[in-house]
């Protein structure tokens, strides 16, 4: 009970926060980009122009983009707008770039849909605000947050809901289950009656929006959730090194 009073005094906290540095500081904000990593299959995107386009490793994305994966396919999108560099590495069929920072990750799952109504950044001097609104559409989605300031958003807004996020991996998907391995997801959505309702789910729980139940994650998706979220994890690549080929053409007398 005291954990879900205090996830809804940060929730009102955290709102009247970030309400009070965009109008001191609204002349900072920018624009924050994603940017695919890996990609294992096909998929598309839109830039909101409803003209589709290939989804390729080291494509942009930004407010208002909409992304589609297709059958046995995934995509991982590092948010953040730190450019990358491809290492030409091809694991387990899918190419990967090398991160240089720790960012906010996305992995889209296969036949999802996935709307970047929002991705801004605000620097007020002591912190880096940053608000992520999602449309998950169809499908699932992976994610794993970073600690964020106080000030911070980070939500997903699903066919029957919304979710906020904060420091968590988790996963999600568009009929409105939600699992937690680490950290705590609240969401909310509008009852039969009529009324708001709120949820609180924890790590190692998960719960169906369909029927409100609240239940222990089972071990066996668990396990998949951190062997998931453990590819999430990108690393350095050590870089080739450059060999210089010596071309100078040595002549040898002949010999008797």
């Amino acid at each position: 009970m005291k954990q879900t009073r205090k996830l809804f005094n940060w929730l009102i906290a955290g709102g009247v926060a970030l309400a009070m540095v965009t109008n001191l500081a609204a002349q900072t904000v920018k624009e924050r980009t994603g940017q695919v990593v890996r990609i294992k299959g096909d998929a598309r995107y839109s830039t909101g122009n409803g003209q589709w386009q290939k989804l390729t490793v080291g494509t942009k994305l930004k407010s208002g983009a909409l992304v589609q994966s297709a059958a046995n396919s995934y995509v991982d999108i590092i948010l953040g707008g730190v450019d990358y560099v491809p290492s030409r590495v091809a694991v387990g069929g899918a190419l990967s770039y090398r991160p240089e920072a720790e960012q906010d990750v996305i992995r889209m799952w296969e036949d999802s849909v996935l709307g970047f109504d929002k991705l801004t950044t605000m620097n007020t001097g002591a912190d880096e605000i940053t608000d992520t609104q999602l449309d998950l559409r169809a499908g699932r989605i992976l994610g794993m947050v970073k600690k964020m300031p106080a000030a911070s958003r980070y939500e997903i807004k699903l066919p029957n809901g919304v979710a906020g996020i904060r420091g968590t991996i988790y996963r999600i998907s568009a009929a409105g289950v939600v699992q937690v391995l680490s950290g705590a997801v609240v969401i909310s959505w509008t009852g039969s009656d009529g009324s708001p309702m709120t949820q609180v789910v924890n790590a190692g729980e998960q719960f169906d929006l369909r029927t409100g139940q609240l239940s222990p994650m089972p071990h066996f998706e668990e396990n998949a959730l951190r062997s998931a979220s453990g590819e999430l994890h990108f690393t350095h690549q050590v870089p080739p090194k450059t060999v210089v080929v010596d071309q100078t053409t040595y002549y040898v007398s002949p010999t008797k």
